[in-house]
């Protein structure tokens, strides 16, 4: 089975490309997994320490390539370049499943234009109608998830210290199971 740090390097490279920053960073990654491994320590075993570090170096190496402007995993996966499991689409949106997720229902809801939204930091007066329209959309997606019923959170991670790993503005709909409070 892969590890979440395995899987985020492989979605890394796809996204990223292969420059100079990028590569020392997921060297980087790449280090710290070899050593935990040795330590004994794998995937979901790593008491949160492991993916915290996975986490915060996926955001690193992402805020180095964001600049580039250069197409996201997001933008792959709206053209359909890059296969996702949609559970729903509109002409400004789409929702899909988490390939990495953090609860039995994570979803990701997405602008289909990215635009200055690279990151909700970025938005702008003219961006209100679009986030109502995301957040509206999470909303519906839940529901049809059933997590109406339950419970669940939305989150937006913005820039490095937030862990924003794809610089194209996301939402995460997450659910399914009871959550903690603080998150990270």
């Amino acid at each position: 089975m892969m590890s979440a740090a395995a899987r985020r390097i492989g979605v890394l490279q796809r996204t990223l490309g292969s420059s100079g920053a990028v590569r020392r960073e997921l060297v980087d990654v790449r280090q710290q997994q070899q050593l935990l491994q040795r330590r004994g320590v794998h995937g979901a075993d790593c008491g949160g320490e492991a993916k915290k570090h996975d986490e915060a170096a996926a955001a690193r190496a992402a805020a180095k390539s964001a600049s580039e402007g250069g197409p996201t995993i997001f933008d792959k996966i709206i053209k359909r370049e890059i296969p996702a499991t949609v559970v729903f689409e509109d002409e400004l949106c789409m929702a899909f499943r988490d390939v990495n997720p953090q609860a039995p229902t994570h979803l990701l809801v997405i602008p289909k234009e990215r635009g200055n939204l690279s990151q909700l930091s970025k938005a702008q007066e003219d961006d209100k109608s679009m986030l109502g329209h995301l957040l509206y959309t999470a909303n519906r997606v839940a529901a049809q998830e059933g997590l109406d019923k339950t419970g669940y959170r939305v989150v937006i991670n913005d820039g490095v210290e937030g862990c924003q790993s794809v610089y194209h503005l996301h939402l995460h709909v997450i659910g399914g199971r009871q959550l903690t409070w603080p998150p990270g």
